[in-house]
Formats: C-alpha cells, sequence, structure tokens
C-alpha cells in the first residue's frame, strides 16, 4: 500500500484525463497507456502523475477522431512538437476534407427531397487559360476500359472556390484546378472524354479571357464568346479520389528535381530494367533510383539482381511516365519517391494543386 498510495487508480486517471475507464483498459491493452503498475493479486491498474499529461494528449487526440495508429505516433514524439505538428495538420486536411464531402452531398439530398426549393445549379467564371491548362493536364490518364466506364470521363469537382478536375485509369491518376467565382452549391460531375475534347477545342479556338461552366440537371456546358458547348455527364460515382492524396504518417517522400528535357531523353532512350507479367500480359518496368546528389537516376537490371540493391528504388511504366512529364508542362518538375509500394508523385515546383501520381510496379 505504500507504493500504491503515491499512484493514480485508473478511475483517478479517467477523472484526471477526460479519460473514460474503458477507454484506459483499451489503451492499455494496444500499449499506448500501459500502466506503471498491476497488482498481481486483484489485476488494478496503477498510473504516475506524470502519466496524466500524456492521458489527457490522448483524449483530446480521440476527440477530434484520430487514428490510433497516429494517436501512437503522435503520443511517441510529443518532446518533438514540429513533428507531432504535421500529424496534426494532417488530420485536419481530412476532417476539412470530410466535410467538404458532407456538404457536398447534403446538398444533392436536398435538391432530391426538395427540387424546387434547392435547385442543382451551379455556375463557374473561370480563366479560359487556366481551365485549358487544367484540361491538358489530366487528359492523358482517361481510362479506356469499357468494363470500367466510371474511368473512362474526367471529373468535375466544383467547391466554394473553383474547379478541380480529376482522371485516373487505375494505373496513373492526375489532378488539376482552376480557381473561378462559383454561383451555385458544391457539386460533382463526371464528363465523357469526347466532351472534354469537345470543351477543349471550344477553349483552343477562343480569344476571350473568361469561360463560363454551368453544371444543371445532368448536363454541363461551357461557354467562350457566345459559342457553346454542352454534353450529359455521365451517370457514375466517380472513386474517391481524396483518400490517395494523403501521405501516412511518418518520414515526408523524397523530393527530387528533374530537369524534364533530360529525363525525357533518357527514357526514350533507356531500355527498360525488368519486364514484370501483368494480367498476362508482358509489361516493360524502368526502374527509378536516386543518386548522392539528390538526382533522379534510371536503374540497370545488373544493379536490381545485385546483392547491394538501394533501398529507394521504384519501378513505373516508362511510357506512363513520359505521359505525366508531358501533361505536365514546363521545363523543370519534381518527382517524389517514397518506396517500392508507394505511388510515385510528378509536380510542378511550387504547386500543390496540379500533379499526377503514377501506381508503382512491385520489382
Amino acid at each position: 500500500m505504500g507504493v500504491e498510495s503515491e499512484l493514480l487508480s485508473i478511475g483517478e486517471l479517467a477523472r484526471a484525463s477526460g479519460l473514460t475507464v474503458s477507454a484506459l483498459r483499451f489503451y492499455d491493452r494496444c500499449g499506448v497507456l500501459p500502466p506503471t503498475l498491476v497488482d498481481p493479486l486483484n489485476g488494478y491498474r496503477w498510473y504516475t502523475g506524470a502519466q496524466v499529461a500524456p492521458a489527457r494528449l490522448v483524449a483530446g487526440l480521440r476527440r477530434v477522431g484520430m487514428p490510433l495508429a497516429e494517436i501512437t505516433a503522435a503520443l511517441r514524439l510529443r518532446q518533438e512538437p514540429a513533428q507531432v505538428g504535421r500529424l496534426l495538420d494532417a488530420h485536419l486536411r481530412r476532417l476539412e476534407d470530410g466535410l467538404a464531402d458532407a456538404r457536398r452531398e447534403l446538398s444533392r439530398v436536398r435538391a432530391l427531397i426538395y427540387p424546387e426549393e434547392y435547385p442543382m445549379t451551379t455556375r463557374i467564371v473561370l480563366s479560359r487559360a487556366e481551365l485549358t491548362a487544367a484540361v491538358d493536364a489530366v487528359r492523358f490518364a482517361v481510362g479506356n476500359d469499357p468494363e470500367l466506364p466510371v474511368l473512362t470521363g474526367v471529373l468535375l469537382d466544383v467547391e466554394s472556390d473553383g474547379l478541380r478536375l480529376v482522371a485516373t485509369d487505375r494505373y496513373r491518376m492526375a489532378l488539376a484546378r482552376a480557381g473561378g467565382q462559383v454561383d451555385g452549391p458544391p457539386v460533382r460531375a463526371l464528363l465523357p472524354a469526347a466532351a472534354v475534347d469537345e470543351f477543349r477545342a471550344l477553349l483552343g479556338a477562343a480569344t476571350q479571357a473568361q469561360a463560363h461552366l454551368t453544371i444543371a440537371d445532368g448536363r454541363v456546358s461551357v461557354t467562350v464568346a457566345g459559342a457553346e458547348a454542352s454534353s450529359t455527364v455521365l451517370p457514375y460515382e466517380f472513386t474517391d479520389y481524396r483518400r490517395l492524396l494523403h501521405r501516412p504518417a511518418g518520414a515526408p517522400a523524397r523530393q527530387v528535381p528533374v530537369d524534364v528535357a533530360t529525363l525525357r531523353a533518357a527514357l526514350r532512350a533507356n531500355t527498360p530494367t525488368v519486364t514484370r507479367e501483368h494480367e498476362g500480359v508482358p509489361l516493360p518496368v524502368t526502374v527509378l533510383g536516386v543518386d548522392d546528389r539528390n538526382g533522379l537516376r534510371l536503374v540497370d537490371a545488373t544493379e536490381l539482381a545485385g546483392p547491394d540493391r538501394a533501398d529507394l528504388l521504384v519501378g513505373v511504366n516508362g511510357d506512363f511516365l513520359l505521359d505525366a512529364l508531358e501533361a505536365a508542362g514546363g521545363p523543370q518538375l519534381v518527382l517524389e519517391l517514397d518506396g517500392p509500394i508507394a505511388p510515385l508523385a510528378v509536380r510542378r515546383p511550387g504547386d500543390d494543386d496540379t500533379f499526377s501520381i503514377l501506381m508503382p510496379i512491385r520489382l
């Protein structure tokens, strides 16, 4: 009793921290907040006063819905505020995205229940040049598999501050944003590839600075300088692309600047390192690595098979990478490598809104 009198019971720690007794038992089983002492006779858990602050931290993170793995990481890193701050920022972005999705879906539900009171018409005025660049940045990633019709178009995702375009064929995904003046509720519309091309031709032929986009009653129209193109939207729910945009907690990806012309020439001259079979078809794989000066290099088969194989190697479809370089535009880009099973990101320097990701090929 002499030792136990200096400790806190599980009930006392619950009252001091804001966690319930059952939550403390759960975090004990998970190894997150183990007690300092467990009585071998009766199984009572005892905690020290120094465990109150960590328990309060866990309680706060639990209240905002942070996943267990990230709570564990935050507790482990609590003496390193910058790293914990990054975890908090990432979780806040997830919450904000979830709220935006909820608002969008509730707008759709209200329109279904009260079609006269909540008309689903959204208009947006955009820079013609910015919208053209956004279309060009994503068009290459549109799928053409008739068995996956949901991937055969470009998603128009309108939020309060502008428009995001998204396309994917499962093996690559491209995203681009165009800011604009939005009048109407948030809305998503899946535009067929043929309509995307028609809209692009209209945008390219015009000289006026602004483009007007309208989404209403299952149709999308674009008007530039009095000329108009319109299309019925595809009747499919697009994939939840946002979950691919958030990197798990941990070390950031390696950012490697590249000269596009040099990399393009190297890719065209390079013989793919290995061949892997995909759905019964041989697939040539280009393997990327990083040199000791943080420069990108193409890895040959000899190194890949050797005993001293480098840790940071990523296998990709070289033709897809060429497409991504072309779509991104600009003489300089940044590739983000995060290991052999994480997507490869292709970004413009300083632009967080326009980028593409390529699914890795297992080496």
